[in-house]
């Protein structure tokens, strides 16, 4: 072999190498997530797909459905929220579709109004009545694309630094997740997008959770090890497009928008600006409330401010829901 052919064989030889060194990192990593967060719930099938959900507290009493965001699990939830609201309610945490230990059958599951159905779907075979949907960021527009398809079954919503509106790309701190081609992004996702993810899990999580510190048992309490896994980067990237192609749509039928309920937000929210997602949806009739000197990981880093303010959705749409239905 001539010295000019290995040379120009060279740079495709180191590729592979990354790709095959990043494909072993990244099975261990994942074989450790698995241990690190096993599944806490319930399967429920659904057209689809799955749904990993967990159950607490007296199903005679008012229903919480707690949807969480991107790149996350319901282990957001049962951080703090779920003991706390479970007193008093019966509250349902759920993986979204293709999110932690839930599935989904392909990327067009990915859209919007495919997530809300899925988990409609699941609500209806748990013969769930009247339900107030929490949801947190992307699970606020998932809950918004709820209302909207099936407002007499939804009994109000409590949004929590909700994505409402088209951005003109991803948050930067999710802008890698853009990809838009199926087969690079299963390949990334294979390879070398986990260990990446890893390596820069400290600065990630201080800017997904700015301008408050992140907890130190993130990784396991809060479920963040089951991002470290190839399936959490290919659903969170379908995620990102899915939401890309849907959310616009959806925000132009807001105004037919019949489900009451309320947003709060992080007045300092670098990822989904309050003033782009939340002070607009005022004119659709859900107040907006701000939190001085929060971020975007309320459910996390704010679990009283959130619980009063579910609680208070809740309490303040009691009486509609048992007259619609």
């Amino acid at each position: 072999m001539s010295l000019a052919l290995i040379l120009a064989l060279a740079p495709l030889a180191l590729v592979l190498l990354v790709l095959i060194l990043g494909w072993i990192r990244t099975r261990m990593l994942a074989r450790r997530a698995a241990t690190l967060v096993p599944q806490m719930g319930q399967i429920q099938p659904v057209s689809g797909g799955a749904i990993h959900y967990v159950e607490a507290g007296d199903p005679a009493r008012q229903t919480l459905v707690l949807i969480h965001g991107l790149a996350g699990q319901l282990q957001h939830f049962t951080y703090a929220l779920v003991d706390r609201l479970s007193q008093d309610h019966h509250v349902i945490a759920l993986d979204r579709p293709g999110c932690g230990y839930s599935t989904r059958d392909g990327a067009a599951l990915a859209k919007l109004p495919e997530q809300a159905r899925m988990i409609a779907e699941f609500l209806d075979t748990k013969g769930i009545k009247d339900p107030v949907l929490v949801g947190h960021s992307l699970g606020g527009a998932i809950a918004l694309a709820m209302a909207l398809e099936r407002p007499r079954k939804v009994a109000g919503l409590a949004l929590i630094c909700p994505l409402t509106h088209h951005m003109a790309g991803a948050p930067a701190v999710f802008r890698p997740l853009e990809i838009r081609n199926a087969r690079l992004r299963r390949l990334i996702g294979r390879t070398i997008a986990v260990p990446l993810a890893n390596w820069t899990a400290q600065q990630t999580l201080r800017e997904v959770f700015a301008p408050e510190d992140f907890p130190e048992d993130f990784l396991d309490r809060a479920g963040g090890a089951l991002g470290l896994r190839p399936q959490a980067f290919v659903t969170a990237s379908e995620d990102v497009v899915g939401a890309d192609a849907s959310i616009a749509a959806q925000a132009q039928r807001y105004r037919d928008l019949e489900v009451p309920g309320a947003i709060l937000f992080g007045a300092e929210d670098a990822v989904l600006l309050p003033t782009q997602h939340g002070v607009p949806m005022k004119k659709f009739g859900l107040r907006c409330e701000l939190l001085p000197g929060r971020g975007h990981m309320l459910p996390i880093t704010a679990p009283e401010e959130c619980e009063e303010f579910i609680r208070g959705v809740s309490i303040s749409t009691r009486v509609p829901a048992t007259l619609r239905s």
